[in-house]
């Protein structure tokens, strides 16, 4: 199948966004909920777990609902398809004896935004740090950074986590940061659009690697170039610069390029698919001001809904950068960019309109709201709009 029908078939395909947007009928009213650090390097943040909001997409209004579940550590999130149930990875290194975290779920209370506890597991590795839904919305499939595996959990109908699937332990050569890069970290995971493959930016690696996904047994394997009927596509991974450090990425629609934020050196690379099955690197740009030489970490990348635009947050700077997206090559322009209006902007949201932006400062407890110009892609802040202890990610629900 040759690229551009490729793109063409790909195109009608809806994304499963985390921390980011659950989809459904567009009415403009939104609950937000926020996911926090309750405990910040053994001390107590002052949060109790995860916080449900009410958004207006139309005037920005957002208004607490308070408290929405009292968990530990509820990193990063993700609502179902259907909008019936959240789940939250409890980002801990011993859960229950054992070298992991956890994995939560929970039913939605549409009216109220409130979190009833299903369900809790052991996340088969220590510090999960990433959840997401398979295409199918079966499975979940969870990042544990400090344990640098991936595992799979089959759903049951009443929002209940079965046992682990598939649990699987990145493996490769580590980066030069003997800091940082000490080990596997396995810092996102996502399935492909066509749920064949589970794609994780791998962090210690440099890595974005590329695993089969066994949609009916929820399972993931490696594939050996040299097994009989093997395809490049099969087992492909896509290498960074050293010392990059990727943490998150970010497809276009159609996943006809792939964009890999470099957290250790704060840039985004730009891939394209090409017809082997594979991306290659094409461009790489910095998210940073020229000349800047404190510390810094990247933490986020979005794509706005447009497709138009591309974005990241800067933890050391305190700047959300923008990035225009041209429409043949993928290839990305430097907008602008702007402070986060708070302190370490771990993660951010567009609303599912693509008229907002919120940003979850996590020192400085404030989530800052800015209103995106459809035009340009150009941030106007619009001032903080909520305090929450330690706020660390943000996940729209549509409601009807």
């Amino acid at each position: 199948m040759n690229t551009i029908f490729r793109r063409k078939a790909l195109v009608a395909l809806v994304l499963l966004q985390v921390c980011g947007i659950a989809f459904a009928k567009d009415s403009g009213k939104y609950f937000l909920f926020v996911g926090t650090y309750t405990d910040v390097d053994g001390k107590d943040s002052g949060s109790k777990g995860i916080y449900s909001y009410r958004f207006d997409g139309s005037s920005g209004k957002l208004t607490s609902l308070g408290v929405a579940a009292k968990t530990t550590n509820p990193s990063f999130l993700a609502v179902a398809p259907g909008g019936k149930f959240l789940y939250a990875v409890n980002e801990v290194r011993d859960y229950k004896g054992a070298a992991s975290g956890g994995v939560t779920a929970f039913g939605i209370d549409r009216k109220t935004g409130k979190l009833a506890q299903l369900d809790e597991v052991a996340s088969r590795g220590s510090d999960p740090c990433y959840i997401s839904f398979d295409r199918s919305g079966k499975y979940v499939l969870v990042a544990n950074y400090t344990g640098g595996d991936v595992a799979v959990f089959p759903l049951l109908s009443d929002g209940r986590i079965a046992d682990a699937s598939s649990v699987l332990n990145d493996s490769g050569s580590l980066g030069p940061n003997k800091d940082r890069q000490d080990a596997p970290h396995a810092h996102w995971i996502e399935a492909s659009a066509r749920n064949r493959f589970a794609y994780v930016a791998d962090l210690g690696l440099d890595r974005v690697l590329s695993y089969k996904f066994d949609s009916t047994k929820g399972t993931l394997s490696e594939r050996d170039p040299s097994q009989a009927g093997a395809k490049t596509s099969d087992f492909f991974s896509a290498t960074l610069a050293p010392g990059t450090g990727p943490r998150h990425v970010a497809f276009s629609a159609d996943e006809a390029f792939m964009y890999a934020l470099g957290e250790l050196d704060s840039t985004v690379t730009v891939f394209a698919y090409d017809d082997r099955g594979t991306y290659r690197s094409i461009q790489k740009i910095s998210a940073l001001p020229a000349g800047f030489s404190g510390k810094n970490d990247a933490a986020e990348i979005a794509i706005h809904p447009s497709g138009k635009f591309l974005y990241t947050s800067n933890r050391g700077d305190d700047s959300i950068a923008v990035f225009a997206i041209e429409g043949i090559d993928g290839t990305l322009t430097f907008v602008e960019r702007v402070p986060s209006g708070g302190k370490t902007p771990r993660n951010f949201a567009i609303d599912p309109r693509g008229t907002r932006l919120l940003v979850a400062n996590e020192e400085t407890g404030n989530i800052v709201e800015f209103r995106i110009d459809g035009t340009t892609g150009m941030l106007t802040s619009m001032g903080e709009v909520a305090q929450v202890p330690a706020p660390v990610c943000l996940v729209f629900l549509a409601l009807d």
